[in-house]
Parts: C-alpha cells; structure tokens; sequence
C-alpha cells in the first residue's frame, strides 16, 4: 500500500534534514538521499563565512526535539559559521536520523511507476520511482509515497554575463573567475580583483578584499553593479531586524568611502577578454575594465530542474521558482521581510505527493531565510501526515528588511516604496557577516 512506503527527501541540508525530523516525529519512515560525502555538504563549501541569523534562528523545532532525546544542548547566542551550523547542528541532526540519511548518492531522476510524463491513466495511484547512483556508478531505485525536493540551488550559480547567459570569452576565462566566496585571497595581494553582484555574497567578498587591499599596497578592488543605483544594497540600516544583516550594509559602504574599493553602477558584463595573466571586463555600454587578474562572479543561482524532467511541475517562467509562491517572492516587488509564510498549499505542484522546498523553491528569487524553509517543511510534513489543520497554519514571523520595497526600476530604483535606507554606524568591534542560507545541502 501507498501508506506504507517512505517519503524520500532529497538533499541532506538544512530543510532536507528538517523535513526528515518532522516526518520522523510523525512516525513516517523517511530516506534522505544525499549526494555529497556528509550532511550540509553545500554549506561545508562555504564553512568559512559567518551567517548573520543568530542561532535561534538556524534551527527547526522537530530537529532541536529530536536532538534534545541524544542530549544535544542547542545553542542560544552567537553567530556561527557555516562550519559551526554544520559541526554544531546538522552533523548532530543527521547522527540522530542515523541510516535514514544516504550519503554519496545522486539522484538522477524522479518519475511514477510505470508512467513518464505524458501518461495520465492511474498516474496518481502510482507510487514515485526515484532513480539513484552512487559514488561507484551503482544504479538503484526506492519506490516512494511522496518526494520533498529539498536538494537547493548551490550547484548551478548565475554567470558574470549581464543578460542571464555566459558573456563573451566567459568560458574562455573560466581558470581566472570564481563563482564562490573567497576564504584565502592572500594570493591576490598586488592584483586588480573584480566582483560582480550586489547581494549577500558579493558584499561578503568585497569586504575579505578590501581587507587585502588595506594591508596590502598595490591591490585594487572594483565591485561591479548591474544597477544604477547602489540605494538598496547597502541595506536597511537601524530598520533591519536582523542587526548583523545591518553591519553588512554598514561596513560595504565604509570600505568604499574609504577608497579601499571602487563602486561602478550600470555596468552589466557583456564580455570578458584574455590578455595574457588578465582579463579586460567589458559591459554593454562599451565601458571597460582592464587588468583584472580575477573576477569573482557572485550573481545568486538558479535551480536545476532536470532531475524532475518526468514529473508535472508547475515553475514560473521568470524566477524558475513553485508557481504558487513566485508573486510573493518576486525581487521586483518585496524584500525577504516582506513576503508572507509558505506552506503545503502554495508549495504543492500538479504532481499530486511531490513538494519542492528550501531555496530550489524560490528559484532565482534572492535572500532566502533559513526559518521560511523551516516552515515550509512543517507545513509539508503535517500535510503528508494527514494534520491538514496543521499544514494550513502559519507559524512564521519574518524579521523587517528595513527595506520597504523590492528592487524597482533596473536604473533608477524608481519602484522602490521608500527613500534610500539610512545606514547603522557601528564601531570598531568584530562584526559577524555572512549569508542566512547558501543552499539546501
């Protein structure tokens, strides 16, 4: 019977983790299926940033009272690292879930049992088929009652180029440009290093630069904006709930008045041009940049949907996010202190038993906060089990922005509902930065 067969989550990152307790807690067996070496693989690759939720904002309910039974002391104050979110909680949280979480096992494909895509007849009645390799080329199969997709977004980041693809000589230069954080930049003391990208982690790399560029003589740091305006990226200032989230904004713009880095609007990456150990970075505009010995693209990422291929999906076609939460989630209009809770409902797609969560869910929509995916897991979960009173509760008080509106215009932020942010002076003392969530494993 349907009832008795698991619920495969995949992915073994925060929500993945998370929607494996609640379904625990219910007594629904439940396989995780992970595809790196160990829990919270995508958030290892980026262990050496300091996220600014603190951690009552960085753990799930179900998982701290499953943690609880092992003798887990969940912390109550600070800001950890990626590394820390992953030592301190999510190894513990996978330990707790033992053999219900496999390692070093990608899943290649989810389909119904006997039916591809185009068959309707008794479509739903079948269980989900979730095809499955492993580190040593192993084909399998788990027969499944339900698929909360929960694998993130780490895997495909955005390119440098301006209009979505690759930009010319893109490729051709992939040995000079990164599209991670940097932890180690000593390398490029002396250089000419460019970012592009106006979120979380483009802040968080000019800032570990700037750094360089202060101790070290003759580095330069240019940071590329697509937009023409730098009003929203700096942040809320004193309205941001969220106050190491504040000190982000705060300390961008202090490197920049300080001519530790050098701001340039508009410039949208058209073309990348080799020129010997450097690259030229030309925008559409015909400005240029030359003598960049690194480029770190850090332009946000989009979801891989090809693992679903076989299924029925209903994505929006711009943010490639759940349809049922792209107008709340849209960039254009709202900031992640704006948008309202997701559950069960809205994250339902027409492929009755499946349920796409974490950061895959919002697409290419940014800022995505660890305690929307929390939520959205218990949503989920309480609706596999049957407590429909449950799933259709919302439980999730989001903190401000401090920024009121989305990002507006694309030139002159003319959309945004309200004037530039001020921005939070802080003093001289260590300031945690970092992202809420990179990725959903």
């Amino acid at each position: 019977m349907m009832s008795e067969l698991p619920v495969v989550v995949i992915g073994a990152g925060p929500q993945g983790l998370a929607a494996a307790a609640h379904l625990a807690e219910r007594g629904i067996e439940v396989v995780v299926v992970e595809r790196g070496s160990g829990p919270g693989s995508a958030v290892s690759e980026w262990g050496h940033v300091r996220l600014f939720s603190a951690w009552p904002e960085l753990t799930d309910a179900a998982a701290r009272r499953l943690l609880e039974t092992t003798g887990w002391n969940a912390p109550t104050s600070g800001y950890p690292t990626g590394a820390e979110w992953v030592s301190d909680y999510l190894a513990p949280l996978a330990d707790a879930l033992g053999k219900r979480v496999a390692y070093a096992t990608t899943v290649t494909g989810v389909s119904r049992q006997g039916r591809d895509k185009v068959v309707d007849g008794g479509r739903k009645d079948q269980p989900f088929v979730v095809h499955t390799v492993d580190e040593g080329g192993n084909e399998s199969r788990i027969i499944a009652r339900a698929v909360i997709d929960a694998s993130g977004t780490w895997g495909l980041p955005n390119p440098a180029g301006a209009d979505g693809l690759p930009a010319i000589g893109e490729a051709e230069a992939a040995a000079v440009i990164s599209y991670r954080i940097p932890d180690d930049v000593s390398e490029f003391a002396g250089s000419h290093v460019a970012v592009v990208g106006a979120g979380h982690s483009a802040i968080h790399a000019v800032l570990r630069l700037s750094e360089l560029a202060r101790r070290a003589p003759g580095t330069r740091v240019t940071w590329m904006l697509r937009r023409g305006t730098a009003a929203n990226v700096f942040g809320g200032g004193i309205g941001d709930e969220l106050p190491e989230r504040a000190a982000l904004g705060s300390r961008a713009r202090k490197v920049i008045d300080a001519g530790l880095v050098e701001l340039v609007t508009g410039f949208r990456v058209a073309e990348l041009q080799r020129d010997g150990a450097t690259v030229t970075v030309l925008s559409e505009d015909g400005r240029e940049v030359a003598g960049v010995a690194h480029v770190f693209a850090l332009t946000g990422f989009r979801p891989d949907a090809e693992m679903l291929r076989e299924l029925r999906t209903d994505l929006d076609p711009v943010l490639d996010a759940v349809a049922g939460i792209a107008a709340e989630i849209d960039p254009n209009i709202h900031s992640c202190g704006s948008v309202s809770a997701t559950g069960a409902r809205q994250l339902a797609q027409p492929e009755r038993g499946l349920f796409i969560v974490g950061v895959k869910s919002y697409g290419r929509a940014p800022t995505f906060l660890a305690l929307t995916g929390y939520e959205q897991v218990r949503s989920v979960t309480a609706h596999l089990a049957g407590d429909h009173e449950a799933a259709a509760r919302n439980d999730l008080v989001l903190p401000d922005t401090g920024v009121c509106g989305g990002s507006g215009d694309f030139d002159d932020n003319a959309g945004s509902c309200c004037a530039a942010p001020s921005v939070l002076q802080i003093g001289a003392r260590p300031v945690a930065v970092g992202l809420t969530l990179l990725a959903g494993s």
